[in-house]
């Protein structure tokens, strides 16, 4: 099961309610409710419930057929905790007018929150029919749908949250737990079915690459190349889990397997090329290389090893082309990649007897690379004070 904590939950529904709370929606017919939702708005907007729930009261009584009255009642009853006169509230704006915008989001938050799921789902449903590109209603249906255990439904709706919404970070926050919890089920019922398939010792290897003990992932990963020796895959498995070792020779060779299997394999004939390159064999390298291009011409990556087997093998024209192929492609390449490409220039600048371009691209080089120190130091501080916090708090 799984909630949302107490401070992120009315974190994310301040942000809906004052979001909603400054919207202007239907205005009442009499000057004197107008009035009323006027000061009951801006003294909800300022933080007084007290004073808003009393405007937007005498407003559901002036107007009672006023749907807006209802819904800024519920908002504020929202703030307020008070969830059983919320959904009342909001329930009577439906009534009222059933496309009402946010009413049925914030009926289903409500109904969440006393742990009705059913009815919270049914509401938040609702929402999303009326406003399919709402990421806000997917994002709680996601979440109650997480609760309530079907974690296949969250997926589906925290996914599409995310094509909506994709810098939310609330919205990736439940997408990344709902995924990591579909995988837990799928992977608990693999065993339930079959405890003794080779795909439990691939599972494993890849919760031990997670946990950083590569003997361990390396065993696993092995165990299941013996019953499945042909099964695509496995062998480049085993290869990256060779290369996170730094065992350049043993990630070649599972390469090399693994293009025996399937010779169409573009990640592990790019992989092989690395490595290749990585363990002095830049011509190597550089074949390889060149078939991933022609297999994938806009590949970043490739790019940047070529030109980097390239230059070790004295070919500076064409290194510099890939490197500037990667500079030219900024907004898609790794910033790692791209930095390092910047400083690959520089010196192939300066060997071409180019010095403009050369400074300009170290200049680049050493822009980048102060930029990513100063992250690097803000996230050791970060760290520390995270971990001088828990101390603290632990005394």
């Amino acid at each position: 099961m799984f909630g949302v904590s107490t401070s992120r939950r009315y974190s994310l529904l301040f942000v809906l309610v004052s979001g909603l709370a400054s919207l202007t929606l239907a205005r009442p017919q009499d000057s004197a409710s107008e009035r009323l939702m006027e000061q009951g708005n801006r003294a909800l907007r300022q933080g007084d419930f007290a004073g808003a729930a009393e405007k937007f009261s005498r407003v559901t009584v002036v107007a009672p057929r006023f749907a807006a009255g209802f819904f800024d009642l519920g908002l504020v009853r929202v703030q307020q905790g008070k969830w059983e006169e919320s959904i009342d509230a909001f329930q009577k704006c439906v009534q009222l007018d059933s496309k009402f915008r946010g009413a049925h989001l914030f009926l289903g938050i409500a109904e969440y929150r006393l742990n009705r799921y059913s009815d919270a789902k049914r509401e938040l449903k609702r929402e999303v029919e009326l406003a399919p590109k709402n990421a806000d209603a997917l994002m709680w249906l996601g979440i109650v749908q997480l609760v309530d255990g079907d974690s296949e439904g969250a997926v589906g709706s925290l996914d599409r949250a995310a094509q909506l919404s994709p810098d939310n970070v609330d919205v990736l926050y439940h997408r990344g737990r709902a995924h990591m919890l579909l995988s837990e089920k799928s992977y608990e019922h693999m065993y339930e079915v079959d405890p003794k398939s080779w795909r439990i010792h691939q599972v494993l290897a890849q919760s031990f690459v997670e946990q950083e003990r590569y003997e361990e992932a390396a065993r696993e990963c092995n165990l299941a190349i013996q019953d499945h020796p042909q099964e695509a895959g496995l062998h480049e498995q085993l290869g990256d889990i060779y290369w996170k070792q730094n065992q350049l020779e043993s990630a070649e060779s599972a390469f090399e397997l693994e293009l025996e299997i399937d010779s169409h394999s573009i990640s592990a004939l790019y992989k092989l090329g690395t490595v290749s390159f990585e363990r002095s064999k830049p011509e190597v390298a550089e074949k390889l290389l060149l078939k991933v291009l022609e297999e994938s011409p806009g590949s970043i990556e490739a790019h940047y090893q070529l030109g980097r087997a390239e230059a070790q093998l004295t070919k500076y024209d064409s290194a510099i082309e890939r490197f500037l192929f990667v500079t030219a492609n900024a907004a898609r390449a790794d910033t790692d990649i791209l930095r390092q490409s910047y400083y690959q220039l520089s010196q192939l600048y300066r060997r071409a007897q180019k010095p403009d371009e050369s400074r300009k691209a170290l200049q680049v080089f050493l822009s980048m690379k102060q930029e990513a120190d100063a992250h690097e130091e803000k996230k050791l501080q970060d760290k520390l004070k995270r971990a001088t916090k828990e101390t603290s708090e632990n005394k």
